[in-house]
């Protein structure tokens, strides 16, 4: 009899240390829903991909007095992973985690599409507006655009689009009260969301840091006076689906809301997503009198204070990159 238990004991305690085969002897991926029992939880390791019994596995959950402590989450177990390993993963709540990277510079619509794209993310917005998404989110009537701090974010697979967007919303709101506590007095901007705005435009016209304050501090000069801002992105933003790659003067003649050409002031709504960097240049401008800028096609700009000398510099640098393209 006692050799017997012996036997067993040892049995089960080579069972507890050895690694657990898995299916195809790759990594398996569970989620733990809140509330699941010990019992549904073993089944649910086995249903995916644990090739052990299910009823040892719960037996050894309750057994380590743990079972109560096992928490909520999307978990991978590796290979060489034995089940004391398991239920340490679980009892930690060591979730496996994915990522997915949100770029400055990117509109609501790319946001979307690469939230769609990201691994183990439940795209719950799928065929909802974005005035639809802004509602689920607490703010309904606000406009998307801009509203969305760019970074690279860590979730637990299982986790909902709509999550990620919460927590990058809640980001920009803190980014953005941020800058606008530091803005420069004297600024020509009324709100935190025409920083916003305006910082949309600078993340969009330049992607060199050591011009961001200098194309803040043109468009802030010509708020100033009430010159028109006359910048494509805001025209090409205007232009949605019906912009192919090619701004012709056409477009700049046609009005709409977001043609800064046509109109005075800031456009309505931010036109994409601006990083830290630019939300700073637009609140702490450069103090600068350059009125214009134009772009030397290697990123960085030249600017200019006076319309002759910004002609000049659009004649030289546009006849370099007509020499450039084949």
């Amino acid at each position: 009899m006692a050799a017997g238990l012996l036997t067993i004991v040892a049995a089960g305690w080579l069972w507890l240390n050895q690694p657990l085969p898995l299916r195809d002897g790759q990594p398996v991926d569970y989620a733990v829903e809140q509330g699941s029992s010990p019992r549904a939880i073993a089944r649910g390791w086995v249903d995916a991909g644990v090739e052990t019994d299910d009823w040892l596995l719960y037996q050894w959950f309750r057994w380590s007095g743990q079972s109560r402590q096992m928490r909520a989450g999307s978990y991978e177990l590796s290979p060489g992973s034995s089940a004391r390993d398991l239920l340490r993963m679980m009892v930690r709540g060591d979730e496996r985690l994915a990522t997915v990277r949100l770029i400055e510079g990117w509109t609501f619509s790319q946001w979307r599409m690469e939230l769609a794209r990201a691994e183990g993310l439940k795209p719950t917005t799928a065929g909802l507006s974005s005035a639809d998404i802004m509602s689920l989110l607490g703010r309904p009537g606000l406009a998307a655009e801009g509203r969305f701090f760019p970074d690279t974010y860590a979730y637990a697979k299982g986790s909902t689009d709509l999550a990620v967007m919460r927590r990058a919303l809640q980001a920009m709101d803190q980014r953005l009260t941020d800058a606008w506590s530091q803005r420069t007095p004297g600024v020509p901007l009324r709100s935190m969301d025409e920083a916003l705005i305006l910082a949309s435009i600078v993340e969009k016209e330049t992607g060199t840091d050591a011009d961001r304050a200098m194309v803040a501090g043109v468009f802030s000069n010509r708020l100033r006076i009430g010159m028109r801002l006359q910048t494509d992105p805001t025209v090409i933003y205007g232009l949605g689906d019906r912009f192919d790659g090619n701004l012709r003067k056409v477009h700049l003649l046609t009005d709409t809301p977001y043609n800064t050409y046509t109109r005075a002031g800031l456009p309505p709504t931010p036109i994409a997503m601006p990083g830290k960097a630019s939300l700073l240049a637009a609140v702490r401008p450069a103090p600068t009198r350059a009125m214009y800028f134009v772009a030397r096609g290697d990123g960085t700009s030249v600017f200019s204070q006076t319309l002759a000398e910004h002609n000049q510099a659009v004649n030289r640098y546009q006849r370099q990159q007509a020499r450039r393209t084949p």
